[in-house]
């Protein structure tokens, strides 16, 4: 049996480490404060400096924005994207791999527990002090078997903050597999809509090509009846073979856009070169652009919430590296049987155990935990900075969408007016020739005007297609911000820390401009 003295002072010894323990709510170091991004200053629309009326609306930014194009084909492979796309599952693995970095932190905080056994045969000098004391110089055994425990008591909080830092780290590893899932999104629709309007570019030049073999024919007729030269042809024909010659190299085009969606959906070459090779129109383009209200924008953008994330961490960091100054108070004990026997390891005289607060405290490091201390507080300045950087890039990104699509809805309406006048001149002319009160000059720059315009038309249906793919990239849309609920927060766990409606705080709290504590 254990005596009352032994019980008294374990009493005493686990009643002090209690005591020691009910102080560790005290966490040195600044506390994360969300920075204020400053977004709802953020103006939506375009400069007045563009004369066609644009439809923009404060209505939430979709998640998939890519539906207002009413393209069936590139909704599947949006879908497929964010399937199969190689670099959206590595970024997923990334989130496996910092969640088991959160796992390793967390840790720290939890009493460790481990068994051991062993097994010696010794034997003792017979000139040796122990001898000499009386003890037996023969062979012997000795067997030990026990479990050992340890616990360091996160007095100072030092603990906390690293696992503090490892679940903001998580958080922006999270949303930086969202920033890559809205990049996906606008890469999958911006080489879609290029596709189609190489293959528009490609029906283009086979009607041009029609007409410059119409054009041919009719040279040669007249030719044939004296009313014409061989200019005449030879300018025909030489039309003829340079619109043909833009045909392999937009085929090339086609070609390798088909082989890059290929590799957005995780597909060898050529392997979509069955759904897409047929020639489709263009989308249309969307009429009324929902881009939701400026003080969202922070919480839409994921690379805005990754750069704040990494902010949390840096300033976790601080308090950590702050921590390492204060002593580190932790318990430990052994319990288990011993014996010269193993027949006597189940004796009731064989057990022992031992128990006792350890205490450490550093005293001279030569300097290593004052340049921790100086090395976290740089890299939380840098991440401030970064933050800020990133902050005013999405602004910029914004506001330059935002007049690129006002200024391609200009053009669009401008170039269209010309691709109709162009056409019906085309025709006047080849009337004129036909009728003989033409020369052919006319006829071959017309036919040459309709071609530029037609090909301007065309690439500016593009570019406005894609200016609405670049407008809802910048504005953070293709992902789910309400969709992460399930992914992990960064949220005091302490249970001392916990409201008395036993929920956790939120960590995002209202904050300053520059978002750090100067504790």
């Amino acid at each position: 049996m254990i005596s009352k003295t032994v019980l008294s002072q374990l009493y005493r010894c686990i009643g002090a480490v209690l005591c020691t323990a009910s102080l560790a709510g005290c966490t040195v170091g600044p506390d994360f404060m969300a920075p204020d991004s400053g977004l709802s200053k953020v103006v939506l629309a375009p400069r007045q400096d563009y004369m066609v009326p644009l439809s923009i609306s404060e209505v939430k930014v979709p998640t998939k924005w890519w539906l207002l194009f009413n393209d069936p084909l590139l909704a599947t492979l949006q879908m497929r994207a964010q399937d199969e796309n190689l670099d959206l599952q590595l970024a997923s693995e990334r989130i496996e791999q910092s969640r088991a970095q959160l796992g390793i932190a967390s840790s720290q905080l939890q009493p460790r527990v481990a068994a051991s056994s062993r097994y010696t045969r010794e034997r003792l000098s017979e000139h040796g002090k122990f001898v000499a004391l009386g003890a037996p110089a023969g062979p012997s055994d000795f067997w030990q078997i026990g479990f050992d425990a340890g616990w360091e008591i996160d007095l100072w909080g030092r603990a906390r903050r690293v696992r503090e830092g490892a679940a903001a780290s998580m958080e922006a590893i999270v949303y930086d597999r969202e920033a890559v899932r809205v990049s996906i999104s606008a890469e999958v629709a911006r080489t879609y809509l290029q596709l189609r309007g190489i293959q528009s570019q490609l029906d283009i030049a086979q009607e041009n090509l029609i007409i410059a073999q119409r054009t041919l024919r009719l040279a040669e007729s007249r030719v044939r009846n004296g009313v014409a030269t061989r200019f005449e042809t030879s300018s025909a024909s030489a039309q003829l073979a340079t619109t043909k010659a833009t045909v392999p190299e937009l085929v090339a085009h086609r070609n390798l856009l088909m082989n890059a969606l290929a590799l957005l959906l995780g597909e060898k070459p050529r392997a979509l070169d069955a759904e897409l090779r047929k020639g489709m129109p263009l989308p249309s383009i969307p009429t009324r652009i929902p881009v939701g209200i400026p003080s969202e924008l922070a919480h839409r953008r994921p690379d805005i919430l990754s750069a704040e994330a990494q902010l949390h961490a840096a300033t976790a960091a601080i308090g950590a590296a702050k921590a390492d100054f204060y002593p580190r108070i932790g318990l430990k004990g052994r319990v288990g049987v011993e014996a010269f026997e193993s027949g006597d390891l189940d004796s009731w005289d064989s057990r022992l155990f031992s128990i006792g607060p350890t205490i450490y405290l550093p005293i001279f490091q030569g300097g290593r935990l004052m340049q921790r201390l100086a090395l976290n507080e740089a890299r939380q300045k840098s991440a401030a900075i970064a933050y800020r950087q990133t902050v005013l890039r999405a602004w910029h990104e914004v506001d330059n969408a935002l007049d690129a699509w006002a200024a391609q809805q200009s053009q669009y309406g401008e170039l269209r007016v010309s691709y109709e006048q162009n056409k019906q001149a085309l025709h006047i002319a080849e009337r004129g020739y036909q009728q003989g009160v033409a020369d052919y000059l006319s006829v071959l720059t017309a036919q040459r005007n309709l071609l530029a315009s037609q090909t301007r038309l065309n690439a500016s249906a593009t570019d406005a297609a894609l200016t609405v793919v670049n407008l809802y990239k910048s504005l953070g849309g293709g992902w789910d911000p309400d969709g992460l609920n399930t992914e992990p927060r960064i949220t005091d766990y302490d249970s001392a820390n916990t409201s008395a409606s036993g929920q956790f705080p939120s960590s995002r709290r209202s904050a300053p401009d520059r978002g750090l504590s100067n504790e």
